[in-house]
């Protein structure tokens, strides 16, 4: 790949920071056993110990405790847990489940999956911008109720949810809790010890970590099943050989994020939003605003199919999406801009272009230069029309 190719889908998947590769490295060559109690060997004790090093980061990004941290897989991992894991723990005090319409799939198709198995599932609608109304979540709460799981920013068109009201809600009625903040984890503050959520998803691949690690927050007292079973790893709630490298490169991601590269982000995506809409007739800003991530810019050209423009962006060396990675792959309708109220025109013209730390002021310029031209062009021998 060229080294001119300018990749503008950090939602998907992030490249790996050299000093996380690292990082890792000694714990593929040098300190590569399982890890070990204090009476075993050294170098699995070693290795024990950069294992629980590793929690205590992630944990204290948080706001919590170590033994509250539960390395997984990755995001999908997570919430399949959270999901699954409340569900079969706490059956015996109800059935019923809450998610939003726009919950990435790895909650949305767990909570289908149980939908299968006799639980009851309430699909909260959200308003234009994406945004779910807690008094929605309060209304849909009932006896049977046992999980709500709404995230705190959606995959594709960013918008930030106000989960600080909704974990309010939820503790009040003795319901569990669960947001995924895979698009949010070091880029927007989330503290368990200020926000009374039960479950939290995180993962490495969306901050410049090692693709295949993530964790699952679970507060202490939180009713959830072992979902992999194994041996006694993870405080014997996830069975499976620890991924220490992949670890160790999770916690060295989380350090090397801070305020300043959050903050040079969201001027790089706000530049791009406002050069697109005033530069490019007949656009439409998709999400919140203002409460969104700082990342994300996800834009509906009228006219044109999304995929096009993404066919015609790659020639040119840019890398952008047409909705989540787990979207990318179908050619069905976006459920989030479907769920915004949109139809399916505007779902199949949406872009989502979003930043990262190795883009720059000129990445947002020339590829706003090339989507000026791409979608003109596009425009002119469209079926769809333009007038």
């Amino acid at each position: 790949m060229s080294n001119e190719y300018i990749y503008l889908d950090n939602s998907s998947i992030t490249r790996m920071d050299e000093k996380v590769l690292e990082a890792m490295n000694p714990y593929f060559f040098e300190t590569y056993a399982i890890p070990t109690s204090e009476t075993g060997y050294s170098m699995g004790i070693e290795a024990h110990d950069a294992l629980d090093e590793s929690r205590h980061t992630i944990a204290n990004t948080l706001g919590a405790e170590d033994k509250e941290i539960i390395f997984t897989s990755g995001s999908s991992e997570s919430s399949n847990a959270a999901i699954k894991g409340v569900a079969m723990a706490q059956v015996k005090n109800g059935n019923h489940i809450i998610v939003s319409k726009i919950e990435d799939f790895p909650v949305l198709n767990s909570a289908k999956a149980l939908e299968k198995q006799g639980f009851e599932v309430s699909y909260l609608d959200v308003d234009e911008y994406g945004m779910v109304n807690p008094k929605t979540v309060k209304e849909a709460i009932k006896p049977e109720t046992i999980l709500v799981s709404v995230q705190h920013a959606n995959q594709e068109i960013g918008s930030i949810q106000d989960i600080r009201s909704i974990a309010k809600i939820c503790k009040d009625a003795q319901v569990t809790f669960h947001t995924d903040a895979t698009h949010t984890f070091t880029k927007l503050p989330l503290n368990v010890r200020e926000i009374p959520v039960d479950l939290i998803t995180v993962s490495a691949h969306t901050i410049h970590g090692p693709n295949g690690i993530g964790a699952l927050y679970t507060r202490t007292g939180t009713h959830i099943n072992k979902f992999l079973d194994g041996g006694f790893q993870e405080f014997n709630k996830r069975g499976s050989l620890e991924n220490i490298p992949g670890a160790v490169g999770f916690k060295k991601a989380v350090e090397l994020v801070d305020a300043d590269e959050n903050r040079k982000i969201q001027e790089m995506r706000d530049h791009l939003i406002g050069r697109i809409l005033s530069e490019i007739p007949k656009t439409t800003l998709n999400g919140h605003p203002e409460l969104r991530t700082p990342q994300n810019a996800n834009i509906t050209f009228d006219y044109v199919e999304g995929e096009s423009i993404t066919l015609h962006l790659d020639m040119r060396g840019f890398a952008v999406s047409t909705g989540s990675a787990c979207f990318s792959r179908s050619l069905q309708a976006s459920h989030v801009i479907l769920g915004i109220g949109g139809d399916p025109e505007r779902a199949h013209g949406s872009l989502r272009i979003t930043f990262g730390r190795f883009n720059t002021m000129e990445d947002a310029d020339v590829i706003v230069d090339a989507l000026v031209e791409v979608v003109t062009n596009l425009r002119n021998i469209s079926a769809l029309g333009s007038n």
